[in-house]
C-alpha cells in the first residue's frame, strides 16, 4: 500500500468529485481517499467500486471545520506517511445570476468564501506538508471560468469572487513550491450536469473530470501555476 499513489479528493460523494473517484480508482497503482461531510454518503460509491474490483478509502471531512481537517491530516500521516495528490473539489454556489453585487448579502459571500476559499486553504495547509514525502506531489484546485478576471461578467457575484480568489491561491502556492516536486494548478471543468451545474449543462460529470484527472496525473515535466480547460491553458 505504501507504494501506491495516495490521492485525496474532497467533496467526493457526488458530482465531479464522485466522477473523479470512479475514474482515478480504476488506475493501477493509485489509491483514492474519498472524503465527504457525511462519511455514510460515500458507502454507495465504495460498494460500486468494490463490485468492479477496485478499492478506495473513505474518511469524513468538513472543509469548513478546523478539527475535521486536522483529523484527516493526522489519519493520513499515520496511515500512509504522505499525500501524493490533493484534488480540492468541494465547493458551493448559493447566490444567483439575478443577484447584483450591490445587493449581495455579506453573509452569502462569507459562506461561499468559507467553503470555496478558506476550505481549500485549510485543507491545503494541512495536507501539502505531507507531500514533501512524495516523489511527485500534485494539487488540483477546482475553479471555474466564472473566476476569470479576463472575462468577468455580472451574476453570481459571490461564486465568481470565490473562484477568482481560489485562482490567486493557486498562483501563490505554485510560486512557493516552484523548484520542488509539487505542481499546483487550477482547472475549469466546464459546465457539467451536477447538482451545482443543473440538468441543462452540456457536459456529463465524466466529461468534466478529464482535465482534472490529467492534472492529477501530470508527468514530472508537466506545468505548474496554470489555469486549464480541456487540457489547454486559459487566461486568468
Amino acid at each position: 500500500m505504501v507504494s501506491q499513489t495516495i490521492t485525496v479528493i474532497t467533496g467526493a460523494s457526488r458530482g465531479l468529485g464522485r466522477a473523479a473517484v470512479l475514474h482515478l480508482a480504476s488506475i493501477e497503482g493509485l489509491l483514492v481517499v474519498a472524503t465527504a461531510r457525511n462519511r455514510a454518503d460515500l458507502e454507495p460509491l465504495r460498494s460500486q467500486l468494490k463490485l468492479a474490483g477496485h478499492r478506495i478509502e473513505c474518511h469524513q471531512l468538513d472543509v469548513t471545520d478546523d478539527d475535521s481537517v486536522a483529523a484527516l491530516g493526522k489519519w493520513l500521516g499515520e496511515r500512509f506517511g504522505r499525500v501524493d495528490v490533493l484534488i480540492n473539489n468541494a465547493g458551493i454556489s448559493i447566490d444567483h445570476y439575478s443577484t447584483s453585487l450591490l445587493d449581495l448579502p455579506l453573509d452569502t459571500l462569507r459562506a461561499t468564501l468559507e467553503t470555496n476559499l478558506f476550505g481549500v486553504l485549510r485543507v491545503t495547509q494541512a495536507l501539502v506538508p505531507l507531500m514533501r514525502a512524495s516523489r511527485a506531489g500534485r494539487v488540483v484546485n477546482l475553479s471555474s471560468g466564472m473566476g476569470q478576471l479576463s472575462d468577468t461578467a455580472a451574476g453570481v457575484p459571490a461564486y465568481r469572487i470565490s473562484k477568482t480568489a481560489l485562482n490567486a491561491l493557486t498562483r501563490i502556492l505554485a510560486a512557493e513550491t516552484a523548484g520542488s516536486n509539487i505542481k499546483v494548478n487550477s482547472v475549469c471543468p466546464g459546465w457539467c450536469r451536477t447538482d451545482l451545474g443543473g440538468p441543462d449543462a452540456p457536459l456529463s460529470p465524466e466529461e468534466g473530470v478529464d482535465t482534472i484527472v490529467w492534472l492529477a496525473t501530470l508527468p514530472d515535466d508537466g506545468p505548474s501555476g496554470g489555469f486549464f480547460r480541456d487540457r489547454q491553458q486559459i487566461p486568468w
